[in-house]
């Protein structure tokens, strides 16, 4: 965050990644998507945007990049933003983001820290994207588990935001590749709390449980649950398929916000009445106790 006045600052974020989907507008549309989130989730509004691309030189169509770009052009005027360039380099690897500016009233901020003992957690989308999309590259994924995924990847957290600011919100971020234990320990380590997450309160996509028994696994669940070893905690009562959705990488996850207790209810009833996707309750804030995330 750059201050430009007392009541104006300006959020520059940056974000890309490979296909996660065969579709290469939709491709763009989900990595536009995801490049707007940093923005929405620090309460901000989104204004311009800079694409980056990577693309191989030869061997695959220019089709393809075109598709992408259109894709992610037709996000960015769905959330009002402006793309006002870019930049791109010749890779092997296709790879496409964006670098986005939006702005903010820095009294109005919400940080990823600050939760308060008596917050409850709630999320905003459904968990399971990794999970998924690692089965769609094997050919094991139905039309619908495919098709609610593509939904939720591709909806901006926007709704969510603008809700947000209504309420007295402790702390927001969105879920993306740390997985929600990895996004929830960053919110306790920063706030010197515990959060505690209920595994049966998780909202899913459609299929993610079954896949993730069928070892639909992505190797950025096993490295978030090798670095979190030490700093979470899992109770023996919680199902396999659940441990691994929480430690699932998410592509353009949804928002994970702290609310008051007190707040909550209306906070989720106005959520939904926005469209968002979920407002499920997930957990709690208490004081620091041995670990800083507890699923139980």
């Amino acid at each position: 965050m750059f201050r430009l006045r007392d009541d104006l600052a300006i959020i520059n974020t940056v974000d890309f990644f490979t296909p996660v989907v065969d579709d290469p507008y939709t491709y763009g549309v989900i990595s536009a998507t995801n490049s707007l989130s940093d923005v929405y989730a620090m309460g901000g509004e989104p204004k311009t945007a800079m694409n980056i691309v990577c693309f191989p030189q030869s061997g695959l169509d220019k089709e393809i990049l075109a598709d992408i770009l259109r894709g992610g052009a037709a996000k960015a005027t769905e959330a009002g933003v402006v793309i006002v360039g870019g930049h791109s380099v010749a890779d092997d690897e296709i790879k496409y983001g964006m670098a986005v500016t939006g702005v903010i009233d820095p009294r109005r901020i919400t940080r990823n820290v600050g939760v308060q003992v008596g917050d409850v957690l709630v999320l905003t989308k459904p968990l399971g994207t990794g999970i998924i999309t690692t089965a769609l590259k094997k050919g094991h994924l139905s039309e619908e588990e495919y098709g609610a995924a593509v939904v939720s990847m591709s909806m901006l957290n926007a709704k969510a935001a603008s809700v947000m600011l209504r309420y007295s919100v402790h702390a927001c971020t969105d879920v993306t590749g740390f997985s929600l234990m990895g996004h929830s320990c960053e919110m306790a380590m920063g706030s010197g709390m515990t959060i505690r997450l209920q595994a049966a309160a998780l909202p899913l996509l459609p299929g993610a449980r079954r896949l993730a028994l069928e070892g639909y696994i992505t190797g950025g669940c096993k490295r978030n649950r090798t670095y979190l070893a030490d700093k979470v905690q899992v109770r023996s009562s919680v199902p396999q398929d659940l441990d691994e959705v929480a430690f699932d990488p998410q592509t353009s996850g949804g928002l994970l916000i702290a609310v008051p207790a007190r707040e909550v209810e209306r906070f989720t009833r106005d959520l939904l009445a926005e469209g968002v996707l979920a407002a499920a309750v997930i957990g709690e804030v208490v004081p620091h106790a041995e670990g800083w995330v507890a699923l139980g």
